[in-house]
């Protein structure tokens, strides 16, 4: 139900001096008269209540008086109330209410335009925003009432811009995640390490991997002392010369450098040189397979899904040229956000995502991570850690490709899945209830704001290695090695790498979304965790080109169980429920694959000559996504709902759902909301069996069909649902729609 309104300016009036509103309740905490001001303009005298029985904690205004000093940017669909529930849950600390009735027409004015423009009032008290929320009343008059709530300074203005386009921060690891970069010294020492190991080792299994691995070390070594002697290479017998390719300033007043750079796409490596003058600091970059589709779809059809930071142990220089390499054109962090964007930590400190956001660029809730490593981060920040293996092109250059799925790619699916769970519960919980709220209700009335660790799924990424080979040397180069390195100091310790780097069980590990595979020097690969079904079920939707998501809610019941919903194309086909949302999502993703299997054999069953009305999926079981293949040659004779009999060929039907999918999407601001929901069917003697199917927006029904057929019940659908989005003027509807274009 939507929220009560404020009558328009000049509407009925209560009666002079009255109280404008009900009376408190018995036993409510009393109220302290302040004056308001918004600058030095004097607004009315209103009425403070605390938000506690006692006044626990005080009033936060200085001086017991108001004064706001300015608003806060107005908002394209989002109440203030949910932007500061969501970056600062529960933090109503009082409660004001005009004394004077009528009100003075400047306090109605800065009511009614702070309630329809979707902006608050702002009291600066030091380091802190008090944002005043204009909320409505039960009257029908206008009585200025509002909800005081604290954030930090800084942190709505960022906030409001990404909810209202429906994005999300995404912070990245450099070293090992994205990139492996080496200097002549540290492949000689990896090279050293390597050959000493080979002196005492007698399985010559093992012998063979490390030879590879030296051989590999060496040949792109020889590639770096080539660039650093002649600024060239030589690639499959063709000499490739350098490129100076200018590096924006990070900040005014840097000289212009132009960098020597050359880029071998075919190799996915790169060789540059931090500082231009010193030959000594040139670089061999190893770039990860798939960065590309993960860039992509950072920032598809030029719209931000999410906010891109860096946060590294890697020294400055190093880590701005390493991220220009990755985002050379400044798509992801322009040249003007570079030095608040690309965090460098102390190597042995922890990183933390309040730090990263020191600048109040985003609220850690609203982050997620992508890095080889879980326990560099702080406790608080781990469970929005997307946890990825460590990038090993020499130990293990096959073991990038040893899943169905590469590993960015999994990493952009992980993304997708995040920021359409959060937006989901955002529009339709907390969006919907902050909507229903007025003045009188209370602090347990505010609804659940949607973090991001509640749709990322936290991986076990320790294992007990299965063999007793020896860990693989760290590649690259992590935190203070890269600036001893650079500078030309030693970094060796008794012949070893130094501590800096990773312990011995890191690396050793591939794992998809779910899944861990152990890799033996040889690249095999055993003991397959069970959530490779996650992983297997990713790779069906990346073949199919659907969209694979994963829906995760808590019971409210004593046992609070997890369950999770699988989507696929926007319908669901598997459901878990577990103790765990690990253990909820891995039944759901095995159920998924269970149905889209059934589901494919009831279609081929009777392609094959072999109809067998059992073997077809029973009453909402699943919805028979691999049903719509392709298949020219099959005419599926229908009853259509007004009685007529047609034939309908089912390519044809499939390639007319697939258009009229294509217009609902053009329509829509986002895809995701959009669900096909496949009803229970009908089945009677007296009746022949049926197929239900409705399109859905966000909770709203668009359109609904039925047919003894599920292609041709999923079209008549979807056709309805095209006429509603034209058509429609509700607007639960009408705000997931993109504007209407007017021409000429």
């Amino acid at each position: 139900m939507a929220a009560p309104r404020p009558p328009p300016l000049g509407g009925p009036r209560g009666l002079a001096g009255g109280s404008g509103g009900a009376a408190p309740a018995a036993g409510a905490p009393a109220g302290v008269s302040m004056r308001m001001f918004h600058g030095e303009v004097f607004l009315g005298e209103m009425e403070v209540f605390p938000m506690k029985q006692g006044g626990e904690g005080g009033f936060p205004f200085p001086s017991n008086e108001i004064r706001v000093s300015h608003f806060s940017p107005p908002s394209e669909r989002c109440p203030p109330l949910a932007i500061l529930q969501t970056i600062a849950p529960f933090s109503v600390r009082c409660k004001l209410k005009t004394k004077l009735m009528p009100p003075l027409p400047s306090l109605e004015r800065m009511y009614l335009s702070c309630f329809s423009e979707f902006k608050s009032a702002v009291v600066m008290v030091g380091d802190e925003e008090l944002h005043l929320v204009a909320m409505p009343t039960k009257t029908e008059n206008v009585v200025p009432s509002f909800w005081c709530c604290s954030a930090r300074s800084g942190l709505y203005a960022s906030s409001v811009g990404m909810l209202n386009l429906r994005c999300l921060a995404i912070v990245f690891d450099l070293d090992e995640t994205l990139i492996v970069a080496n200097t002549m010294k540290s492949f000689e020492d990896r090279i050293e390490i390597l050959s000493r190991r080979m002196d005492v080792e007698d399985d010559p299994v093992r012998i063979a991997g490390m030879s590879a691995e030296i051989k590999r070390y060496i040949e792109d070594k020889e590639l770096l002392k080539e660039f650093i002697d002649t600024d060239t290479v030589t690639d499959n017998g063709k000499i490739v010369g350098t490129q100076k390719e200018e590096v924006q300033p990070v900040s005014g007043g840097q000289e212009r450098v132009l960098r020597p750079v050359i880029r071998l796409p075919d190799r996915n490596a790169i060789l540059t040189r931090i500082n231009p003058e010193i030959r000594d600091t040139s670089v061999f970059v190893k770039l990860r397979p798939a960065w590309e589709d993960l860039r992509n779809y950072l920032t598809a059809k030029g719209r931000k899904r999410f906010e891109v930071f860096v946060c590294t142990m890697a020294e400055r220089d190093y880590a701005l040229e390493m991220w220009r390499l990755l985002d050379p054109e400044g798509n992801l962090i322009s040249p003007q956000q570079l030095s608040e964007r690309v965090n460098c930590v102390k190597p042995g400190s922890k990183k933390s995502l309040q730090n990263v956001f020191r600048d109040r660029g985003c609220h850690p809730k609203m982050a997620m991570v992508i890095d080889d490593r879980l326990n560099v981060w702080d406790d608080k920040d781990q469970h929005r850690v997307h946890v990825v293996p460590a990038y090993t092109p020499y130990y293990a250059p096959q073991a990038e490709m040893a899943n169905a799925v590469p590993v960015l790619c999994v990493a952009r699916n992980v993304a997708c899945n995040v920021r359409g769970g959060f937006f989901r519960e955002f529009d339709e919980n907390l969006l919907k209830k902050v909507f229903e709220l007025i003045y009188d209700n209370g602090l347990l009335d505010l609804p659940y704001a949607p973090d991001v660790g509640d749709y990322l799924v936290c991986e076990d990424t320790n294992f007990a290695p299965s063999n007793k080979d020896q860990a693989p040397i760290p590649e690259g180069m992590r935190g203070a090695e890269v600036e001893k390195r650079l500078n030309g100091q030693p970094f060796r310790e008794g012949g070893q790498i130094s501590s800096s780097t990773r312990s011995p069980d890191d690396g050793m590990s591939i794992r998809g979304t779910g899944g861990v595979r152990n890799i033996q020097p040889n690249g095999a690969a055993v003991a397959v965790a069970p959530s490779v079904f996650v992983t297997v079920l990713q790779e069906i939707g990346r073949l199919c080109n659907s969209k694979v998501e994963f829906r995760s809610t808590v019971s409210n019941g004593k046992s609070m169980q997890f369950s999770v919903e699988v989507l696929f194309s926007n319908e669901k086909i598997g459901i878990g429920i577990g103790k765990t949302r690990d253990e909820a999502q891995v039944q759901a993703a095995e159920k998924a694959l269970q149905n889209l299997e059934n589901s494919y054999l009831s279609f081929v069953a009777p392609i094959a000559g072999v109809p067998n009305k059992d073997s077809r999926k029973s009453p909402g079981s699943g919805n028979g996504f691999l049903e719509d293949v392709s298949c020219s040659d099959v005419d599926i004779s229908m009853q259509e709902p007004s009685g007529s009999t047609v034939k309908q060929d089912h390519s044809n039907n499939l390639d007319k759902l697939s258009s009229v999918m294509s217009l609902i999407r053009e329509h829509c601001l986002e895809d995701q909301h959009i669900i096909f929901r496949d009803q229970v069917r009908n089945s009677s003697p007296a009746r022949n069996e049926e197929y239900h199917f409705q399109v859905e927006l966000a909770g709203q029904i668009l359109g609904s069909g039925v047919g003894s057929d599920r292609d041709v019940a999923k079209l008549l659908a979807a056709e309805e649902a095209l006429r509603t989005l034209k058509s429609t003027t509700n607007p639960q509807i009408k705000k997931y729609l993109r504007p209407v274009r007017c021409n000429g």
